[in-house]
C-alpha cells in the first residue's frame, strides 16, 4: 500500500512581506537550473535511491535537472511545500530564504515549524528538517535581503529583470481558499516534450491519411521502413491541418513503425515577462463551470497587493470595510486594464470573498498550489513539458460570523480565519480511517495534522499499512528517513505527524484490509467512524473498502496518481455513486503465442524475460520442495487442468535429474546451453516450420504485419550482452541450488571453453501454434505415456529429505542480485532475434518491474484536493453540487473539476431505492428468540408484498423455489443463523452484529423485480 496508481477510468499562505509588490509574494520561487551550482556537485546517488520521477521525466531529463540550483523565497506553508517537493525531486541544490520569524498563524500549514520555534527565523528552523529529505541535495539558508550581490550567485540579478537575463522564475501565492501561480521561463525556453506521453506506435502495411490525422503536430515519423514506394523518401513530420499529401503515397514494402518522436529541433516556447503577463495574461481554466473566474481573480489579486502596500497588512477576516476597499481597488485596476482584460461587470461576491479570506492560510491549498509550483520548477531544467502560463484557483467558503474568525494565538489561526472556530472544533472531533501509509498516505497524514483533524476530544485517526519502509520509498514518501528503512510504515508515519502536531490522536495498525481482518475492523469500529480515506495501490483493496463504506454508510475520499496525472473522487452516502459503480475495461494482455513465437515490441520481450525468470528460478524450485515435503504433491499435481501436470513434472524432472548441477562449472554449462536453446535452436526450428518467404492460404506473406521474421544468434563471448546473460543466468541458477557463484567474467569465460554444446538440427513434425485458440485446443489433451515416464523417472522423495532448493523472488531494486541483469540481457537478446530496438536498463526496469511512476508534486496536489473535499464532508454539505471530483495532469498542464455522479435510482412498486438503501430486519428479538426461514419469507410477503424466490448469504444458497421439498421442510422452521452456519460450514464470529442476505423476488404480478439487500441483525 505504498504508492497509488490512477484509480479506474475516471476521471485537480502565507502572507506577503509588508513590502509586497505586483511581481512577487512572500511565497515565491526562483530557479536557475543553468547556474554555476555554487554549493558543489553532489555525489552520484545509488540506484535504490533514484527517484521515481526518473520514470516520469526520463533519464536524460533527470541528469539535467540534477544541475539545477533553486532559490525558494518565503518559508511559510506554501514555501515549505514547494521546497519539500523540489528537494525530493533531486535538484542540485536548494537555498531557503526568509527574513521573518515564525508566528502562530504559520503553524496552520508550515509542517516543519513547532510551537517552540515561534519567534525564530522560519528558514533557519526549516533547513535541517528539509535537508533530511534528501542527503544528495544540499540545503542552505539566507536570511538577509535579496541583494544583487547575493542573487548573482544564482545568476539572478533581480526579480524585475529575470526575463531579460534569461532567468527562470515561478511565483506562487495562496490566500485562504484562493491561489495564484505564474511562470516565466524566458524567451529561450525549449520544450522537448509537450505532453509527457509515450508516443503511440503501430505496425502497418498501409500508412493512411486517416491514421496521420489522429496525431498531433510534430508527433510522428516513420522508422524501420524497409522500402517506401513514394516520391517522398525522407522522414515526414506531421503538421496537423497542414499535411502536404504527396501524389506518390503508396504501400510499404516490408515493415514500418508509426509514432516515434519527431527528429526536428524542439520548439522554443517564449514566455511573457511578468510586467507583460499582468496586462496580457494567459489563463489555465480549472473549472469550465466558472469560466470567467480567472480574469476576475487576476484583477482582484493585484488589488489585494495594492491594499497590502497601502496598509502594511492584509484585509481582516470577514471585515466588510476592508472587503469594500479591496473591491474599490479592483474596480480601479479594472478601469486601467487593457481592453482584452477589462471586465464589463466584476464578480463582486468573488472579490469580496478573496478579501474575507486573504488572512487565511490553508494547508490543502498550499499543498495543491505547492505541487503545481514545484512541478513547474522541475520542468525548467530538463526543458521537458510546457509551463503553465498562469493559474488561479478559488473555492468558495460559507460566510462566518467575524467574532469566531479572530486570531486566538492558536496553531489553527490561519484556518480559523477562513472557516471559523466552530468548524475547527468539529474537525478535532472527527474519527477517520486511513488505509495506506505510502505516498498519498503520508501526504494525507501531514494534512490531517495541520488541519487539526482528530486533534480534539473524542477524535482519532486510525492508519493501517502492512508494508515496511524500503529505500526506494524515500524519494516520495516524505515522512520516512534513511534510518526508518525496514520499520513499519504506519508506525513511522504516525510518529512523524505527532512531531508536526502533538495534539493529534492517531493509532497505527499493520493489518491488511479484507475479509480476514473483519474481526479487527468490525461493526463497532466502522460504526464509530466519521469517514474513510483510501491511499491504496490496487483496485481490489479499493473496491473492498468501497463496499465497506457503502454498507456502513460512511463518506469515502478516494484518490490516485500515475506520474503527472492524478484524480480525486468523493463518495457521499445517499448522494453519489460509489467507487465500484463503474468498472475499468480489462487491461490489455499479450497473447501467449505472441510472447512465445511472434513478439514485435520490446514490451513483449520483457514480459517473456519475466516469464523466463519465474519459470527457471522460482517455480521449479518451489515444485521440487513441495515434491519432497508434501506426500500429496503428486496426487494434487495430476488433478491440475490441461497440460499443467506435464509441465510441472517436466520441471521437477529437469531440476532433480537431467539438469541438476553439482558444481559452479555445471551452472555455467547450463547457462551456455540454455542460451543456445533460446536464441539459436528455437529460432531455427521456428524458421524451419515457417520459412522467411512462406505465404498463407490467402497468398500474403506469413511473416508480415505484426509478425517479425526472426534470425538466430551466434554466441560470441566477446559480446558484452551475451556474457551478461551467461553471468546472470549461471549465478541465479547456482543460487537455486545453494551453489556459490562468481562475478569474475574472465573465470566464467574460461569455463565456457569447456562446455560442449550439442549440434542442433531442426526437426520435422514439431507443432508450433500460431494462435492462442490453437494452443488452447492442443492443451486439452495430455500425453499420458510421457506423464507415466516422468513419474517413474523421479527419485524417491524419501531419498531427498536432506535436499532442498531455494526459489528466487524477483526484486527489481537490488542492482547486485543479477535479477535485472538477467531480465535486460534476456529481453534484449530476444529483441535482437526479432530486430526489435532494445531497451536500456532504466526502461526495462520500468516495464518488467511494473513500476507505477509516482512523484511528490502530483501526490501533494492531489492530496490538497482531497482535503478540500474533506472540509465539505465535515461541514456536512447535503447538495451534490457542493462536491467536486478532480482530475489533473501537471504535464500539460490540465485541471478539471466536475460534480460527482449521482447514485443511480431503482424502483419497485412506488418505492425508490439506491445502492445506499437496504431492508433492515431485526432477526433476533431481545428475548433471544430468532426468526425462522418461514417467518422470514412471510415477513417480506406481508410487509413488503414481495415473494422471495431465492435467498443467499455470500456464496451460500439458503433458499430457492426449486429446492427439494424434503430439504425445504427441514429448513422452514430452522432459525436463520442456524441455516447459515449449516450451509456455509462456517461459524458466525462473535464480532458479527448482522448478516447480509441477497434476495431474488417476484412482485404481485409474479414478475422478477430488483430489490435492495437485507441487513439481518442478530446482536
Amino acid at each position: 500500500m505504498s504508492s497509488s496508481p490512477l484509480s479506474k477510468k475516471r476521471r485537480v499562505s502565507g502572507s506577503e512581506p509588508k513590502t509586497g509588490s505586483n511581481c512577487s509574494s512572500g511565497n515565491s520561487v526562483q530557479s536557475d537550473p543553468l547556474g554555476p551550482g555554487w554549493l558543489g556537485c553532489p555525489a552520484p546517488r545509488p540506484a535504490s535511491l533514484r527517484p521515481p520521477r526518473r520514470y516520469v521525466l526520463g533519464h536524460e531529463a533527470m541528469k539535467r535537472m540534477q544541475n539545477a540550483s533553486v532559490l525558494v523565497s518565503g518559508l511559510r506553508g506554501l514555501g515549505v511545500e514547494i521546497a519539500k517537493n523540489i528537494i525530493l525531486g533531486g535538484v542540485k541544490s536548494v537555498t531557503l530564504h526568509d527574513t521573518e520569524p515564525a508566528q502562530w498563524a504559520d503553524l496552520a500549514s508550515q509542517f516543519y515549524l513547532r510551537e517552540e520555534d515561534l519567534g525564530k527565523n522560519r528558514a533557519e528552523v526549516s533547513q535541517p528538517r528539509l535537508a533530511e529529505l534528501n542527503s544528495y541535495v544540499p540545503v542552505s539558508v539566507h536570511t538577509g535581503a535579496l541583494t544583487d550581490d547575493f542573487l548573482s550567485q544564482f545568476q539572478v540579478p533581480g526579480r524585475l529583470v529575470c526575463h531579460s537575463k534569461g532567468i527562470k522564475m515561478v511565483v506562487a501565492d495562496t490566500r485562504g481558499l484562493f491561489g495564484d501561480l505564474f511562470c516565466d521561463f524566458g524567451d529561450e525556453m525549449v520544450v522537448t516534450d509537450t505532453n509527457g506521453e509515450q508516443p503511440l506506435s503501430a505496425h502497418d502495411l498501409m500508412i493512411t491519411k486517416v491514421m496521420l490525422a489522429r496525431r498531433e503536430s510534430g508527433d510522428c515519423i516513420l522508422t524501420e521502413v524497409a522500402a517506401w514506394r513514394s516520391s517522398t523518401t525522407a522522414p515526414m513530420e506531421i503538421k496537423v491541418l497542414s499535411v502536404c499529401w504527396g501524389s506518390g503515397w503508396g504501400r510499404v514494402s516490408g515493415r514500418g513503425i508509426v509514432g516515434c518522436p519527431s527528429p526536428s529541433p524542439p520548439p522554443r516556447s517564449p514566455q511573457k515577462p511578468l510586467s507583460v503577463a499582468l496586462a496580457e495574461p494567459d489563463f489555465v481554466v480549472t473549472d469550465f463551470g466558472k469560466f470567467d473566474r480567472p480574469a476576475h481573480l487576476h484583477l482582484a489579486f493585484q488589488a489585494l497587493h495594492d491594499f497590502q502596500r497601502q496598509h502594511q497588512r492584509l484585509p481582516r477576516p470577514r471585515s466588510e470595510a476592508d472587503a469594500a476597499e479591496v473591491l474599490a481597488l479592483t474596480q480601479a485596476v479594472n478601469q486601467r486594464a487593457p481592453p482584452a482584460l477589462k471586465q464589463e461587470k466584476l464578480n463582486e461576491g468573488l472579490i469580496k470573498e478573496l478579501a474575507y479570506q486573504a488572512a487565511g492560510d490553508l494547508a490543502p491549498i498550499n499543498a495543491f498550489i505547492g505541487g503545481l509550483a514545484a512541478q513547474e520548477v522541475m520542468k525548467v531544467a530538463p526543458g521537458r513539458l510546457g509551463p503553465v502560463p498562469e493559474a488561479d484557483r478559488g473555492v468558495g467558503a460559507g460566510s462566518q460570523d467575524s467574532g469566531v474568525l479572530s486570531p486566538r494565538n492558536s496553531r489553527y489561526d490561519g484556518q480559523i480565519a477562513v472557516f471559523g472556530a466552530d468548524l475547527q472544533a468539529k474537525l478535532g472531533q472527527q474519527k477517520y480511517f486511513l488505509v495506506g501509509a505510502g505516498a498519498i498516505g503520508c501526504e494525507l497524514l501531514k494534512n490531517f495534522a495541520l488541519l487539526g483533524l482528530a486533534c480534539g476530544d473524542g477524535g482519532e485517526v486510525t492508519v493501517t499499512d502492512m508494508d515496511t519502509i524500503e529505500k526506494s520509498n524515500l524519494n516520495r514518501q516524505f515522512l520516512f528517513r534513511p534510518w526508518d528503512v525496514t520499520k513499519m510504515k504506519s508506525d513511522t508515519a504516525a510518529a512523524a505527524v505527532r512531531q508536526m502536531n502533538p495534539n493529534i490522536h492517531i493509532m497505527s495498525h499493520q493489518d491488511r484490509v479484507g475479509p480476514d481482518t473483519e474481526r479487527v475492523y468490525d461493526d463497532d469500529f466502522f460504526e464509530g467512524l466519521d469517514g474513510v480515506a483510501n491511499a491504496l495501490d490496487n483496485v481490489d483493496a479499493r473496491m473492498y473498502m468501497d463496499r465497506r463504506c457503502v454498507y456502513y454508510r460512511k463518506p469515502l475520499l478516494e484518490s490516485g496518481t500515475l506520474g503527472t496525472k492524478g484524480n480525486v473522487q468523493v463518495v457521499i452516502p445517499f448522494l453519489t455513486e460509489s467507487y465500484s459503480s463503474s468498472q475499468d475495461p480489462p487491461e490489455k494482455s499479450i497473447p501467449i503465442c505472441t510472447l512465445k513465437n511472434f513478439p514485435n515490441a520490446i514490451e513483449h520481450t520483457l514480459q517473456w524475460a519475466r516469464d523466463e525468470f519465474e519459470g527457471l528460478f522460482k517455480q521449479p524450485a518451489e515444485s521440487v520442495n513441495q515434491y519432497i515435503s508434501d506426500p500429496k504433491f503428486m496426487e494434487r499435481t495430476l488433478k491440475l487442468p490441461g497440460t499443467q501436470p506435464l509441465e510441472v513434472l517436466e520441471a521437477v524432472n529437469k531440476s532433480l535429474v537431467s539438469e541438476r548441477p553439482r558444481s559452479w562449472a555445471d551452472c555455467v554449462g547450463w547457462a551456455c546451453r540454455h542460451w543456445h536453446c533460446q536464441y539459436s535452436n528455437n529460432i531455427r526450428q521456428l524458421l524451419h516450420n515457417f520459412p522467411p518467404h512462406q505465404k498463407t492460404n490467402s497468398g500474403t506473406l506469413f511473416w508480415s504485419g505484426p509478425k517479425r521474421c526472426p534470425h538466430p544468434l551466434t554466441f560470441d563471448e566477446s559480446n558484452p550482452l551475451h556474457m551478461d546473460y551467461i553471468m546472470a543466468a549461471a549465478n541465479l541458477f547456482a543460487q537455486t541450488y545453494g551453489i556459490t557463484g562468481t562475478r569474475d567474467v574472465g573465470a566464467v569465460a574460461e569455463l565456457l571453453h569447456q562446455v560442449q554444446v550439442p549440434e542442433f538440427t531442426p526437426k520435422s513434425g514439431v507443432r508450433i501454434h500460431i494462435s492462442d485458440q490453437e494452443l488452447q485446443n492442443a492443451n486439452a489433451s495430455v500425453d499420458d505415456s510421457r506423464l507415466e515416464e516422468l513419474k517413474s523417472s523421479l527419485p524417491n522423495p524419501e531419498d531427498l529429505q536432506s535436499f532442498r532448493m531455494y526459489p528466487i523472488d524477483f526484486e527489481k531494486d537490488d542492482d547486485t542480485n543479477f535479477h535485472m541483469d538477467f531480465i535486460v540481457a534476456a529481453s534484449n537478446l530476444r529483441a535482437e532475434n526479432y530486430d526489435i530496438p532494445p531497451a536500456d536498463r532504466h526502461k526495462s526496469k520500468l516495464i518488467a518491474g511494473k513500476i507505477i511512476p509516482a512523484i511528490a508534486t502530483t501526490t501533494a496536489a492531489v492530496v490538497g484536493l482531497v482535503c478540500l473535499e474533506l472540509y465539505k464532508v465535515v461541514q456536512g454539505h447535503k447538495r451534490l453540487e457542493s462536491y467536486k471530483n478532480g482530475f489533473l495532469n501537471l504535464a500539460l498542464p490540465f485541471f478539471g473539476f466536475s460534480e460527482p455522479i449521482a447514485c443511480p435510482r431503482n424502483k419497485y412498486y412506488d418505492i425508490e431505492w439506491t445502492l445506499w438503501d437496504r431492508f433492515e430486519v431485526q432477526g433476533v428479538q431481545p428475548s433471544g428468540e430468532e426468526m425462522t426461514l418461514r417467518q422470514f419469507l412471510a415477513y417480506f410477503k406481508s410487509e413488503h408484498r414481495l415473494e422471495i424466490t431465492m435467498l443467499s448469504q455470500g456464496v451460500s444458497m439458503l433458499y430457492s423455489f426449486f429446492m427439494p421439498p424434503a430439504k425445504l421442510r427441514e429448513r422452514h422452521d430452522q432459525p436463520m443463523t442456524e441455516i447459515v452456519t449449516k450451509v456455509s460450514k462456517k461459524k458466525i464470529g462473535r464480532h458479527v452484529k448482522a448478516l447480509v442476505f441477497e434476495l431474488c423476488c417476484n412482485d404481485d404480478s409474479e414478475c422478477d423485480i430488483e430489490v435492495p439487500y437485507v441487513r439481518y441483525t442478530i446482536r
